[in-house]
């Protein structure tokens, strides 16, 4: 077994293993890109299949796409999940969308950056009952940050700040259809309540 070589690791190396499968149980993502991700996203490069036989012990699967500098941790019995509100889908899926629109026009080599005021223009263009305010989209930005979903790069609470979207979001929401998305969207806000009652693995967000 491969972990029968954990001891051969120094000691530095077996505290980022430690940190990064913490890490990985508690936001499920880690994106190449994100400057609090970088290395730690390039150590499991280097020992994945030891973080491969780690979490195969408890039924869950890392699934690394180098392409796109993302790794997704993905429970097997969809334990862990993420219960999330109505409005949070929402906002996820509407990240979804403004990633792929603004995929198309961004280099090879740079990640998709849109503004906080796209997401309130998408919001409203979807003319849902309940518009969504600032707070409460704030608090929604800060906790996909957590899962390493996003970064704001600077004030999220004003309109013009501008977000880095990882392409963990395509690990998240995984289809290659927008219209899709807008479906889903549809199910989602046709539901009564403050809930969406729709369980998300914290692992895969879908």
């Amino acid at each position: 077994m491969i972990l029968e070589n954990y001891e051969s690791l120094s000691s530095g190396q077996k505290q980022m293993f430690s940190d990064i499968v913490n890490k990985l149980l508690s936001t499920g993502f880690l994106a190449r890109d994100k400057r609090d991700n970088k290395e730690q996203y390039y150590f499991v490069l280097s020992f994945k299949n030891y973080f491969d036989e780690y979490f195969d012990i408890i039924n869950y699967d890392v699934n690394l796409d180098r392409e796109r500098g993302a790794i997704q941790l993905v429970s097997r019995d969809s334990k862990n999940l993420l219960r999330l509100k109505k409005e949070e889908s929402i906002v996820l899926l509407i990240l979804r969308i403004l990633y792929h629109q603004h995929l198309v026009e961004t280099s090879i080599n740079d990640n998709v950056v849109i503004k906080v005021d796209e997401i309130h223009q998408k919001y409203d263009a979807l003319e849902l009952k309940k518009k969504i305010n600032k707070t409460d989209l704030v608090q929604i930005l800060r906790l996909y940050r957590k899962y390493n979903l996003l970064e704001p790069l600077g004030d999220i609470t004003q309109s013009n700040t501008k977000i880095v979207v990882y392409p963990t979001i395509l690990l998240a929401i995984d289809t290659h259809s927008i219209n899709d998305i807008y479906e889903l969207i549809g199910r989602i806000s046709g539901k009564e309540g403050g809930n969406s009652n729709e369980e998300t693995d914290e692992s895969s967000a879908d």
